[in-house]
C-alpha cells in the first residue's frame, strides 16, 4: 500500500523539468506542478478531518445534554442507533480518513518532493557556465542545493497538514458556537483577527531573520568546504591558524544572526501564552454566564469549553508551524539566488549535432574583453587546418586560455564567431561540441572517484581491456596496479581522494592523459598538459602524445617552448592578438618576441646548468672538520 502512494509521482521524471521560478510563488507553484492531480484530494480529505475533530467535542456536549435528559435507564434504549452511528464513525471512518490524508500528504507528497526539489536544483547548477562555479563557493551550492530540498517538503507539508487543519478547525469552531448563542461565536471571530494579526507581524519578521541567517549558513559552510578542499594548501603554507580565523569570522556572524531569530522564538512564547489566556476569558466565561440564564445547556458549555481548550492548546502549536514556514520560506528565497539564476551559456532553440568530418577549426573577428583590467582577444582571425598542430605561446594575459575557453564554448565571444567544419559552435549542442575535443589542462583535479571511474569518465562505454591500453599509453598503468586506498581496495578499483590528492601531480597528469586518450576525440587541447611531469616521464608522455596527436587538430597552449617545437606552426600571442604565426625556424630567424621568449629560456637554462655544474667543482672530495 505504501509503495502504491509513493509511486503516484516520480521526482526524477524527466519531462517534469524546467528552470528554476526566480520568485518564491512561482517556484513553489512549479514544483507542486507534477501533484496537480492529488492536491485536491489532499485538501478534502484535510478539510474533512478539521470537521470531523470540531464535530468530535461538539457531539460530546449533544451526549453530555442527551444522557441529562433521559436519564441512564432509558438512555440506550432511546438512543442506541444514534450511538452506534457515531461509534462506527469514530473507529472506521475517521481513521479513514486520517490514514488516507496522511498517505498522500507523506508517502506521496513528502517522500518525493524533498528529493525532486535537490534533483532539479543540482540539475540546473550542472548547466551554469564554469565561470558561475568559479564566482561561488562550491560548498556555499551544494548547501543551498541540500537545505531546498526539506525547506520546501516541509512548506508544502505544513501548509497542508496544519494550516488547512487549523484553518477548518477555526472556521468549524466559530459554526459550533454560532449554532450554540451567536453571542459566544462573536469573541472567538475578534480572537481569531488579534491572533492572525499577531502571527503575520512575528512571522514576516522571521522571514526576513531567517533568510539573513541561512545566507550566513551557507557562507559558514563555503567557508569550511573551501578549506578542507584545499587542506594542502593550508598546510603547505602553515596557515591553519589563519584559516580558523577565517571561519570564525564566518560562525561569530552566524551565531549573531542565529541569536536574533532566537529573540523573537522567545518573544513568541510570552505572546502567545498572553493571547491564550484572553480565549478561555472571552468564551468560556461567557458560556457561563449565558448557563446561569438558562440560555444554553451544560452540554452546550462542555462543548464550547473543550473546543476553547483544544484550540488553545492548537493555538501554540500553529504559531510554531507559521513561524517554521516562514523560516522555512526564507531559506527558499535565499537558495534561489543561486539555484534561479538563468544559465549565461545556453543552446539555441534549434542547436544541432555538431559532425566532425575534417575537424577544421576558425576564428573570425573574435573579441572578448573582461571589463577594464584587460585580458582577452582582440579581433583574432584564425584558421587551423585539418590534421594541424598548432602550439600557442605569449605572456601571461595575451589570450591563450580566453581563446580555449572561446572554443569550448565556456563563454561566448562578444563579437565575432568560432566554427568547427564550418558550424558555428554557438549553434550546435554544448554536449556535442565538447565530446569532439579532448582537452588536458595543466592543473588536473580528479574526481573522488576510483581510478576506472577517472579514466572511464572520457568514454562510459569502454571496455577495461580499452581503458587499460589507454592507461598503458599515458603511461600509467604501472603505479595504478600498485595502488592500494585506505580501504583496501587496489588498482583501476582504488580511490583517488577528492580532486585526486592521493596521488602525485604526475600520476594525476597521467590519469588525466589516459582519459582523454580513451575518449578518441578528433581534436585535442594541450593546456601546458606536462608540466607536472619530471624531465623523465615528460619525455615518455611527449612521445605518447605525438602518437595521440596523429591524425587530430591539435592545439597546445605551453610556456615551456621546448614542447612545442615540432608542432606544424606556432602562434605568438601578446594583449589579446596574433602577432606572429610560423614553425619554429622561421620564428627564429624573423627575431621577434617568439625568437626573444626563446633565447632566454635557452639562456636559462645554460646557465642553470652552468651553476650546477660549478656547484659540483667545488664541491670538497674529502669531509670538512
Amino acid at each position: 500500500m505504501f509503495r502504491f502512494f509513493e509511486r503516484l509521482v516520480d521526482p526524477f521524471d524527466p519531462a517534469a523539468y524546467s528552470p528554476p521560478a526566480p520568485t518564491l510563488r512561482a517556484y513553489l507553484k512549479q514544483q507542486l506542478q507534477p501533484y496537480r492531480r492529488l492536491l485536491p484530494l489532499m485538501v478534502i480529505t484535510g478539510v474533512l478531518t478539521a470537521l470531523m475533530e470540531s464535530g468530535l467535542i461538539f457531539y460530546s456536549g449533544r451526549v453530555l445534554d442527551l444522557m441529562n435528559s433521559t436519564g441512564a435507564a432509558e438512555f440506550w434504549q432511546a438512543h442506541q442507533f444514534e450511538m452506534v452511528l457515531a461509534l462506527l464513525c469514530v473507529l472506521v471512518v475517521r481513521p479513514g480518513l486520517v490514514g488516507l490524508n496522511h498517505l498522500l500528504l507523506e508517502q506521496s507528497l513528502s517522500s518525493n518532493l524533498q528529493e525532486q526539489v535537490r534533483w532539479q536544483g543540482h540539475k540546473h547548477l550542472l548547466r551554469q557556465s564554469v565561470g558561475f562555479f568559479q564566482n561561488d563557493f562550491a560548498g556555499r551550492l551544494s548547501n543551498r542545493v541540500m537545505q531546498m530540498g526539506p525547506a520546501v517538503q516541509d512548506s508544502v507539508h505544513m501548509m497542508f497538514e496544519a494550516l488547512l487543519f487549523a484553518i477548518t478547525y477555526m472556521i468549524g469552531a466559530v459554526v459550533v458556537l454560532t449554532q450554540i448563542d451567536w453571542r459566544l461565536a462573536l469573541p472567538l471571530v475578534l480572537w481569531v483577527g488579534l491572533y492572525v494579526a499577531y502571527v503575520r507581524y512575528i512571522a514576516l519578521r522571521v522571514a526576513a531573520t531567517a533568510e539573513t541567517w541561512s545566507a550566513a549558513r551557507s557562507d559558514t559552510t563555503g567557508r569550511i568546504v573551501d578549506a578542507y578542499g584545499n587542506i594542502e594548501t593550508v598546510k603547505l603554507f602553515a596557515q591553519d591558524d589563519r584559516e580558523e580565523r577565517y571561519a570564525l569570522a564566518s560562525l561569530r556572524r552566524l551565531r549573531l544572526r542565529y541569536s536574533r531569530f532566537m529573540r523573537m522564538m522567545t518573544q513568541l512564547a510570552f505572546g502567545s501564552i498572553a493571547i491564550n489566556g484572553v480565549l478561555i476569558l472571552i468564551v468560556v466565561a461567557p458560556a457561563i454566564w449565558l448557563w446561569t440564564h438558562g440560555v444554553v445547556s451544560v452540554g452546550e458549555v462542555a462543548a464550547a469549553s473543550a473546543l476553547t481548550i483544544r484550540l488553545n492548546g492548537m493555538s501554540g502549536w500553529i504559531l510554531w508551524v507559521t513561524i517554521r514556514l516562514f523560516e522555512h520560506l526564507g531559506v527558499i528565497r535565499e537558495g534561489l539566488w543561486s539555484i534561479a539564476p538563468e544559465h549565461l551559456v545556453t543552446d539555441a532553440p534549434d542547436a544541432k549535432v555538431l559532425e566532425v568530418v575534417d575537424a577544421a577549426i576558425t576564428f573570425a573577428g573574435v573579441t572578448h574583453r573582461f571589463g577594464s583590467e584587460g585580458g582577452g582577444l582582440n579581433g583574432v582571425d584564425l584558421t587551423i587546418k585539418s590534421g594541424e598542430r598548432v602550439g600557442i605561446v605569449g605572456p601571461s594575459g595575451a589570450g591563450k586560455s580566453t581563446l580555449i575557453k572561446l572554443l569550448l564554448r565556456y563563454q561566448d565571444p562578444q563579437n565575432g564567431q568560432i566554427l568547427i567544419d564550418d558550424q558555428r559552435v554557438d549553434q550546435v549542442t554544448q554536449d556535442s561540441l565538447r565530446a569532439q575535443i579532448g582537452v588536458v589542462t595543466q592543473d588536473t583535479a580528479l574526481l573522488h572517484r576510483s581510478v576506472r571511474g577517472n579514466i572511464s569518465f572520457g568514454r562510459p562505454d569502454a571496455d577495461d581491456s580499452e581503458m587499460i591500453i589507454a592507461a598503458k599509453r599515458a603511461k600509467a598503468h604501472e603505479f595504478i596496479s600498485g595502488l592500494e586506498d585506505h580501504q583496501g581496495r587496489t588498482g583501476y578499483d582504488a580511490r583517488v581522494g577528492e580532486r585526486g590528492v592521493t596521488l602525485s601531480g604526475g600520476q594525476r597528469q597521467r590519469i588525466a592523459i589516459a582519459r582523454v586518450v580513451l575518449k578518441d576525440a578528433p581534436i585535442l587541447v594541450l593546456d601546458e598538459a606536462t608540466s607536472a611531469l619530471d624531465s623523465a616521464v615528460e619525455a615518455e608522455i611527449q612521445s605518447t602524445l605525438l602518437d595521440v596527436m596523429d591524425g587530430k587538430t591539435v592545439i597546445a597552449i605551453a610556456h615551456r617552448l621546448s614542447t612545442i617545437a615540432q608542432m606544424d606552426r606556432i602562434l605568438v600571442m601578446d594583449k589579446g592578438r596574433i602577432v606572429e604565426d610560423g614553425s619554429h625556424v622561421a620564428l627564429l630567424a624573423q627575431k621577434g618576441l617568439y625568437a626573444d621568449l626563446w633565447l632566454r629560456q635557452v639562456s636559462n637554462r645554460e646557465a642553470l646548468v652552468s651553476k650546477a655544474s660549478l656547484s659540483g667543482l667545488c664541491q670538497p672530495s674529502v669531509p670538512v672538520v
